[in-house]
């Protein structure tokens, strides 16, 4: 029993060593074990990009299901552009069935006008949130905030990138990013100040 302990964990050594194109070019030839590597080396990082849209933990689970359907059905036609493409290109299929799962739950709404900034404009001056409470402080957000916010912070997409993805026009992308920031700068004075620390 040791043996096969010590053989399971050098096989995990070894698929978390080979470079994305080898452990394309595996499963591409039919290896068994190479889409198992390929789950294990990415379900973790693509649970936590579809959790950032997504609160309930079971629609996670199966939005991450169809998305690896997805990402095993098209690998053939994957075009490889170096190191970390893969992991670009999976992460981009969870983000738009995450987009999608919202939308057909009719969870997206947005508002057209911009907030009073005064809070947003605080958010430099406070100190730094620990990172665990910050996602927390996201997820909090309302649906139409917190996806965009996302889009924009994460994905690094324009607000007309934004607006595309999800109907909508480009000033409303802003308005709610602009929402979001001026949300979040209102959790994190609380937070501070439940922490004892006064501006």
């Amino acid at each position: 029993m040791p043996e096969r302990r010590n053989l399971i964990s050098s096989s995990s050594r070894a698929g978390n060593e080979l470079s994305e194109l080898e452990l394309l070019n595996q499963i591409r030839s039919g290896e068994a074990s190479g889409m198992r590597l390929l789950y294990e080396r990415y379900i973790g990082y693509l649970t936590a990009v579809c959790s950032r849209y997504v609160v309930d933990s079971a629609a996670v689970k199966d939005i991450l299901q169809d998305s690896f359907i997805k990402v095993f059905s098209k690998l053939d036609r994957f075009d490889y552009r170096g190191e970390g493409s893969l992991k670009a290109w999976m992460s981009r299929i969870v983000v738009n069935d995450s987009l999608k799962s919202l939308r057909n739950a009719g969870r997206l709404t947005y508002v057209e006008e911009l907030p009073d900034t005064e809070e947003d404009g605080e958010m430099d001056s406070m100190p730094k949130v620990p990172v665990k409470e910050l996602a927390e402080m996201i997820k909090s957000l309302p649906d139409g905030y917190r996806t965009v916010f996302n889009l924009f912070v994460f994905e690094k997409k324009s607000h007309k990138e934004i607006g595309g993805l999800l109907g909508i026009k480009e000033d409303s992308s802003a308005s709610q990013f602009f929402r979001a920031r001026a949300m979040l700068a209102k959790k994190i004075k609380e937070y501070w100040k439940k922490q004892g620390y006064e501006q």
